[in-house]
């Protein structure tokens, strides 16, 4: 009966060696505490980030058109809009050309840091918005 005991014992010893650690990572696991919501963006205020393009289908004509976004440090949109449903507001914002002018204006900075001029924005809300937030109307403003 002791020899079973002890096996018994061994095992439970050995399983609580397993567990523990994986407890003790769980709880500690070094994440950082949740971040506050971004800075207020309002209509006027300037936008800066890394310029990135990408190709989706046009819903209308059903071919394939790029669209630009800019990825950004998280931002707070004017109410009613707010953070978006997210927690510390959208860090992407997709640019919404309204000319080929202004698409031709935005290729050759794709992969490179922009600024724009933010007129109108609002968080996505329609199933082709690939960002998190949308820019209606808006200008490139040029660095000096």
């Amino acid at each position: 009966m002791t020899k079973r005991f002890a096996k018994r014992l061994a095992l439970v010893a050995t399983m609580m060696m397993l567990v523990t650690p994986a407890v003790s990572a769980q709880q500690d696991d070094g994440a950082p505490p949740p971040s506050k919501p971004g800075k207020p963006i309002n209509n006027g205020d300037v936008l800066s980030g890394e310029l990135n393009t990408m190709q989706v289908r046009d819903a209308k004509k059903g071919k394939k058109v790029a669209t630009y976004q800019i990825t950004s440090e998280p931002r707070r949109l004017p109410a009613p809009s707010g953070l978006c449903n997210l927690e510390t507001g959208p860090e992407t914002f997709q640019l919404v050309t309204s000319s080929d002018a202004q698409a031709a204006q935005l290729k050759s900075f794709v992969g490179k840091e922009i600024s724009v001029k933010v007129d109108e924005v609002a968080c996505a809300s329609d199933p082709g918005q690939v960002s998190e937030a949308v820019i209606t109307k808006w200008s490139l403003v040029k660095k000096q």
